[in-house]
C-alpha cells in the first residue's frame, strides 16, 4: 500500500520484487509502476518493478495469449532474466515451475516470446539478488520519470535535460542529473 497525498493506493508485486524490497528495509524505495485498466477489468491494477527493464519484460509477458497481469504477477516468483533465458533456451520445463504456468501455457510463451527475450537473459546474473544495473544512457531513464511520474510534457522534459547538461556537462548519473535540473529551476 502507497500513501500519496492522503489517499492509498494498492500496488501488486512479484516475488522477487518483494523479496528484494524486504532485504532493503530502512533505505528509501521506488518502484516503476505498470497501470492496468481495460473495459473488462474497470478497476484500475498496479504493478511495481525494480527498474525499467523489469516493467518491459512484463508488458512483452503479458502480451501472451491467456496471461493477464494478474496471472503474470503471480507467476513472476524469479528474476526476469532466469524466465527470459528458460524462453530462450526453449525450456518448458523451467516454465511449467512459476505459478499458474502449465505445458500448453508455457509452450504459448515461448512461441510467442523466443527471439525477443535475449536482451533480458543477457542481463541476468543468475543471482537474482543485486543491485539493478547502472544504465549508462540515464537521461532517457530522467526523461522517463519527468514525463510519466512528474507531469512534463515531453519538450519540456528534454529542453530541461538538455539545458542541465549544458550547465553541467560532467553529469555521470541520474541522481546528478535531478539535482541539475531542479537547481536550475529553482535559480
Amino acid at each position: 500500500m502507497i500513501l500519496a497525498g492522503g489517499v492509498g493506493y494498492e500496488v501488486l508485486l512479484p516475488a522477487y520484487v518483494s523479496i528484494a524490497m524486504t532485504e532493503g528495509i530502512g533505505d528509501g524505495t521506488s518502484l516503476y509502476i505498470y497501470y492496468h485498466q481495460t473495459e473488462k477489468q474497470p478497476k484500475p491494477v498496479l504493478i511495481g518493478f525494480n527498474s525499467l527493464e523489469e516493467r518491459e519484460f512484463f508488458e512483452r509477458f503479458i502480451s501472451v495469449e491467456a496471461i493477464g497481469p494478474i496471472k503474470a504477477v503471480s507467476a513472476l516468483c524469479i528474476p526476469i532474466g532466469e524466465i527470459a533465458a528458460a524462453i530462450e533456451n526453449k525450456d518448458s520445463g523451467a516454465l511449467r515451475k512459476l505459478k499458474g504456468i502449465g505445458a500448453r501455457t508455457a509452450e504459448k510463451i515461448i512461441a510467442t516470446l523466443r527471439g525477443k527475450m535475449a536482451g533480458f537473459a543477457a542481463a541476468s546474473t543468475g543471482t537474482g539478488a543485486g543491485p539493478a544495473p547502472v544504465e549508462e544512457n540515464y537521461h532517457l531513464l530522467v526523461l522517463d520519470v519527468l514525463v510519466n511520474q512528474l507531469g512534463h510534457k515531453g519538450a519540456e522534459a528534454k529542453d530541461l535535460i538538455n539545458q542541465a547538461l549544458k550547465r553541467n556537462p560532467g553529469i555521470s548519473g541520474p541522481e546528478e542529473l535531478f539535482d541539475e535540473i531542479y537547481r536550475g529551476e529553482t535559480g
